[in-house]
């Protein structure tokens, strides 16, 4: 797997610092860029890149490096400086240097090294003589480790893969390139669902490589093994009579006493100089957790602390090109979200997907739903909003295991789509129970509740119901 060292330290890493924290692992190094300075690598007299260092980020809301690397936040002060230290997984000498980079920063500008094993390889002079570093697959990409025609394969060992800045980039640059993005952990790695969200958009695939060699889907299930240019599923007669559809390791983890509460919201906006986005999510995080947001960015970590003015202002620069975001909550009330803002020509929409997470002896606050869509409704331009439930991890991360699929609780529609069902007939709709009205009462929208919470049959009433809205809308 590949190394990646990260310095959380108490400074920022100036460009001096920087190359001087890279420099020291030996005397037969250089430095050389990428991205207009974006990216600064070491290599090998040969030119061959060893280990990639993406400019430093700073989080304003440290509980962000325990999120994703389990850093206790009170062991990093009020804001830190994230700077990750990434070696090429063609090397061990690689692998040392990146530590003794990242060892420099920490020593110099104080602060804590992740991850902790890698302390006492963070000191003295890597031999990189006669070092068999092969040229980078992708240019533009220092994240890639591998490069074929029909995939890009990135190495990661992490105890939690986020959508990074690297990764949302290298998903990019695959996507317009016709290749597929492999994304390979160990079995113990856990996917964010901003990471999630993005794989299955661009259509990537996270690789699980098993303590035995083998590989499976690590959402899937499906037996993988490298066949010429990427991992793809290995049919079952391959592997012979015992073959089965999922892997052994895909086993369900028994977790009966978490639950994740999953909203999928659209809303879409008139485009003027008043507009100020973020407020259904707000509006939902405060409903449901009883406090604001926490943070949000542009990838995981998200470093700056929660604005709906600077979230917008981003926005607004952006435009009309498509602003992707990631918001978190605080580590007491696990919660994570993905925001995509769009301009169209109905106005801007905000498509958002938010995932909380319930422990053992905390209750999804299901009672609230209603109030929260009529909420959505009243003030914040709800096109449609589906609330589902699911047993999962309280952390809101994917394991790389069974889960079972959610379950829907309710399907709410805003002013202008209940409009349209309603002079359909809406109100004859196949429901357990009619809708109820939501929003303004000269034009309101409609929420319709699908069943009793954790009633399988509610898929059922979903599909249903959906079926005989478009035949009515049709």
């Amino acid at each position: 797997m590949t190394r990646d060292v990260i310095a959380l330290t108490k400074q920022l890493p100036d460009a001096r610092t920087l190359a001087a924290a890279l420099l020291s692992g030996g005397p037969d190094l250089r430095l050389q860029t990428l991205g207009e300075g974006a990216v600064v690598q070491l290599c090998d007299e040969e030119g061959h890149p060893l280990v990639s260092v993406e400019t430093p980020m700073l989080l304003a809301v440290p509980h962000e490096a325990q999120r994703l690397l389990g850093v206790r936040a009170d062991r990093l002060g009020e804001s830190v400086w994230w700077t990750e230290v990434r070696a090429t997984a063609a090397t061990e000498q690689a692998q040392r240097l990146a530590a003794v980079a990242a060892g420099r920063l920490v020593a110099v500008l104080g602060g804590v090294l992740w991850p902790p094993q890698v302390v006492d390889e963070g000191i003295g002079v890597v031999d990189t003589r006669d070092v068999q570093a092969p040229p980078p697959p992708h240019p533009g990409q220092p994240a890639v480790d591998v490069l074929t025609d029909a995939a890009a394969v990135v190495f990661q060992d992490r105890p939690v893969l986020g959508l990074s800045s690297w990764l949302g980039n290298a998903l990019l640059s695959a996507a317009a390139e016709g290749r597929e993005v492999q994304v390979v952990t160990p079995p113990q790695t856990l996917l964010t669902l901003p990471a999630r969200l993005a794989l299955a958009e661009a259509q990537g695939r996270w690789v699980v490589r098993e303590e035995s060699g083998g590989y499976f889907d690590g959402l899937t299930g499906a037996v993988l093994g490298w066949q010429g240019d990427r991992f793809a599923p290995v049919p079952d007669d391959s592997r012979g009579s015992g073959g089965s559809g999922a892997a052994a390791g895909f086993d369900p983890v028994p977790n009966p006493d978490e639950r994740q509460l999953l909203l999928s919201l659209r809303t879409c906006h008139r485009a003027d100089e008043q507009l100020v986005l973020g407020g259904a999510l707000e509006a939902a995080w405060q409903h449901l957790t009883g406090a604001a947001p926490a943070a949000w960015g542009t990838a995981e970590p998200a470093g700056l602390p929660w604005s709906r003015r600077n979230l917008t202002d981003l926005a607004r620069e952006r435009a009309p090109r498509p602003t992707r975001l990631v918001v978190a909550g605080a580590p007491e009330h696990p919660a994570i979200a993905a925001l995509q803002v769009l301009r169209t020509a109905d106005g801007v929409e905000e498509d958002i997907t938010l995932g909380i997470g319930y422990g053992k002896d905390e209750a999804p606050p299901f009672d609230a739903l209603t109030d929260l869509a009529d909420e959505l409704a009243s003030h914040h331009h709800l096109r449609s909003a589906l609330f589902q439930v699911r047993t999962g991890r309280r952390d809101v991360n994917a394991p790389a295991s069974f889960e079972a699929p959610p379950i829907p609780l309710a399907l709410a529609l805003g002013a202008e789509e209940a409009h349209k069902a309603a002079g359909a007939g809406a109100q004859k709709v196949p429901l357990p129970e009619p809708p109820r009205a939501i929003g303004a009462r000269r034009r309101p929208g409609r929420y319709f509740p699908l069943g009793e919470v954790d009633s399988p049959s509610n898929w059922t009433t979903l599909r249903a119901l959906l079926e005989h809205l478009r035949s009515q809308d049709g």
